[in-house]
């Protein structure tokens, strides 16, 4: 730990077996020129082996003992470090200020990954890939097919938008201090906007949040509120199933049928 004391508000858990850190960089495979971000980068255990294959790391730390650490261990021209939250992190700003696509990547804290995961989602169509250790519980509702109990909102808003892979397991014993869960690396890869059926996203989410808000409730209660049984049927979806048993295509069809004033911006929580 080099004297720093892992602090429980920020969910610090830090990386240090060397077979998992290369294993993580492998996944990501920076290259030379390559404009990667890491979130919470802590110690330094993946900042210094993606720095040096791809020449300059952006990381976004906030904590600033961590922060003022990586300023002395590394110099400007390959480091680019913010100080501060990365859930209020200008992610628009900071994407459209480079031409180049990003690798995001980090560990993140367990209390705000699904929070950030629809953070990042805006900037899907800036991204060239995503890698994340998280738990794996949230890593396993992430890549959840319909008619399981982990398939929910979190599945559906990040399948629709990309491909969703777990890569692999990562044991307590790899992190200092051990966390109480399991924790797991998963990559999101931007599908082609093209490929996308056309929605209005604010639709989407709103249709998505009904449907799972209870989903014990078959569509025509659950979307009550927001789609007519009418609607739901000419969607092409049948309005006595549940929320869990609907591929991501059905909610894009229903979303499609939602008339776009109807759709508010919802809360991007989990």
């Amino acid at each position: 730990m080099h004297g720093h004391r892992a602090r429980k508000r920020f969910s610090q858990n830090f990386l240090h077996d060397a077979h998992y850190i290369g294993r993580i960089v492998a996944a990501v495979a920076p290259q030379p020129g390559d404009r990667i971000v890491e979130i919470g980068p802590g110690l330094g255990a993946l900042t210094a082996p993606l720095a040096a294959a791809a020449g300059q790391v952006s990381c976004v730390e906030i904590d600033r003992d961590l922060a003022a650490r990586l300023r002395q261990r590394y110099p400007p021209d390959q480091l680019l470090l913010v100080e501060g939250d990365a859930l209020e992190f200008d992610w628009a700003a900071f994407a459209a200020a480079d031409p180049r696509p990003l690798k995001v990547v980090g560990n993140l804290p367990y209390h705000i990954s699904s929070p950030l995961l629809f953070v990042l989602l805006p900037i899907a169509h800036r991204v060239q890939s995503q890698h994340f250790m998280l738990q794996k519980e949230v890593v396993d509702r992430m890549v959840a097919a319909p008619g399981g109990k982990d398939y929910g909102r979190l599945s559906v808003m990040l399948q629709r938008r990309y491909e969703v892979t777990r890569l692999f397991v990562v044991p307590a014993g790899a992190f200092t201090p051990p966390p109480q869960v399991q924790s797991a690396v998963v990559r999101l890869v931007p599908r082609p906007l093209q490929e996308l059926a056309v929605v209005d996203e604010a639709a989407f989410a709103r249709v998505v949040t009904a449907a799972f808000t209870q989903r014990r409730k078959t569509l025509r209660n659950a979307l009550g509120g927001v789609l007519a049984e009418a609607d739901i049927a000419a969607a092409g979806v049948d309005p006595g199933v549940r929320a869990e048993q609907l591929p991501v295509a059905a909610f894009a069809a229903l979303a499609q049928r939602l008339p776009v004033a109807a759709a508010p911006a919802t809360s991007a929580s989990s």
